[in-house]
């Protein structure tokens, strides 16, 4: 009784809609997807209420009947996108395969719904019930490997953080140079690279230059395999196990 009475109210513990007014015109989920298709579309700030009402053809004091408030909408917006992941697969198999494969699924959400990782920054901890499947599925890929289950909710934590970055580091490199500086480089890693170099050549950074001339000419810029080789160096050193 005690912990029902201390956990926090969320969208998800109250019913669907209220049992009193007319009979229900729609669900939660239809709303949900539609403020995603708004989203997605024209950015997280144009997401209110009332826009998200006309896409429906309704009025805004019709949603208050199934979500009580903008941030619950939100709440509910970004436990749709987790659902989006595919946790069908079993566990039990390599955990660094496993986990990694889960990281790709999650960076691929972040780069299919741009606004998702500005959401969660101001959201904070609100997890909804796909979320915690998806906690519960990495913490069942990470059972057999080594660590205390501190480590590993903690690995489980920078996995999505380097998705996040991944995904809008790919955002901003299919942009079209810096739309602040107007550099039309900005956005070319062959550009930066060469612009690092030449830095480092004029001999005031020691440090730098010895470090481009020990590691060569750079990997052609693959995205995936660089987010990949990450992971598999950190999350095991994380986990107390080193570079496998």
């Amino acid at each position: 009784m005690a912990d029902r009475e201390t956990r926090p109210t969320t969208v998800w513990s109250r019913p669907e809609r209220g049992a009193r007014g007319p009979a229900p015109e729609r669900s939660r989920t239809q709303i949900t997807a539609a403020a995603l298709a708004l989203a997605d579309a024209e950015g997280l700030a144009a997401v209110s209420m009332r826009a998200l009402a006309q896409r429906l053809g309704t009025g805004p004091a019709s949603l208050y009947r199934y979500v009580g408030s903008r941030d619950e909408l939100l709440d509910l917006m970004a436990d749709a996108v987790a659902g989006e992941l595919d946790l069908s697969g079993a566990t039990g198999g390599d955990w660094l395969d496993d986990l990694v494969g889960l990281a790709l699924q999650s960076r691929d959400a972040h780069v299919r719904h741009p606004w998702l990782a500005d959401l969660n920054d101001r959201r904070g901890e609100v997890l909804g019930p796909h979320a915690i499947d998806y906690l519960d599925h990495a913490l069942g890929i990470l059972a057999p490997a080594p660590g205390t289950a501190g480590q590993k909710l903690e690995a489980i934590g920078l996995l999505g953080g380097l998705a996040v970055l991944f995904a809008r580091r790919e955002a901003a490199a299919t942009s079209t140079g810096d739309p602040a500086t107007g550099d039309p480089a900005a956005g070319d890693p062959a550009a930066r690279a060469a612009h690092l170099a030449g830095v480092a050549a004029e001999g005031r950074h020691p440090h730098l230059l010895a470090a481009l001339a020990a590691a060569g000419a750079p990997p052609p810029a693959d995205r995936d395999a660089l987010f990949v080789r990450l992971l598999r160096r950190l999350l095991p050193a994380m986990l107390g196990q080193g570079e496998p």
